[in-house]
């Protein structure tokens, strides 16, 4: 990494920020590779994020904040700090969810030494839907949640209701964006009540409508036509077929 800084003119004019989304990007490619299990692959993508890693510390270096050594002794002094079960002389938990609680009790104690909100370190950069996820369970570890997951549900009807209202109102685009995202905001909510991730959940989703939607195109070839021939009731029609079959 610092012969690239020092001799290659692209890697020697990146900065943290132009970075950070090659970053993120690698960071899924390692989710996609275990999804599709392919641990060939994930090897591979394992060490693409690894060498970001080592490329926002290098940058760090030269700028004499820390360095990759830093790095390593910062998440170890955590984990050691987390793991008193293990590390120290605290008996360890019967079970891995209370070993959760344990967990979100020692980074809440870890918050309340910092100044600021209690939402004040929820990355930003974190996908809308997962933030949404972390905000709720942040606010949620004070109070301030619903009872149950049947209010949410109740709350999403509400939203989905106001979304109908804002439009035959003749809503501006914006007004009907801050709805569309109050919908998905209180469905994030639901996800979190169930204890289902969202993200994963969506994922799955969109995983099946693939699935289900070249079953349509492998229909509609087996009749010599292509989608963009066929009508919207001849393509319903081998959804619903595809979705009895599974």
């Amino acid at each position: 990494m610092r012969r690239l800084r020092a001799s290659c003119p692209w890697d020697r004019e990146q900065t943290f920020a132009t970075i950070a989304p090659y970053t993120i990007e690698e960071a899924y490619e390692v989710a996609g590779a275990i999804e599709d299990e392919n641990w060939t692959h994930l090897k591979d993508e394992l060490g693409d994020l690894l060498f970001q890693v080592v490329f926002h510390a290098r940058m760090a270096e030269e700028c004499g904040l820390f360095d990759f050594g830093g790095v390593v002794e910062a998440v170890t002094g955590k984990m050691i700090a987390r793991h008193p079960h293990v590390f120290g002389d605290k008996m360890t938990p019967e079970s891995a969810a209370a070993q959760t609680v344990a967990w979100e009790e020692h980074k809440r104690a870890e918050r309340a030494a910092r100044l600021g909100g209690i939402l004040d370190d929820v990355p930003r950069a974190l996908p809308a839907l997962l933030r949404a996820e972390k905000l709720q369970k942040r606010a949620g570890s004070v109070g301030f949640d619903w009872e149950s997951a049947p209010k949410v549900v109740e709350k999403i009807a509400e939203e989905a209701g106001e979304i109908v209202e804002a439009q035959a109102a003749g809503a501006s685009r914006e007004k009907l964006e801050e709805e569309v995202g109050d919908l998905l905001f209180a469905v994030a909510n639901l996800a979190r009540h169930l204890k289902v991730d969202p993200e994963n959940a969506l994922r799955a989703a969109n995983a099946k409508f693939i699935r289900r939607f070249r079953a349509i195109e492998a229909g509609l070839a087996a009749q010599g036509k292509k989608p963009h021939e066929a009508t919207l009731d001849e393509m319903e029609a081998l959804w619903v077929a595809a979705k009895k079959a599974e």
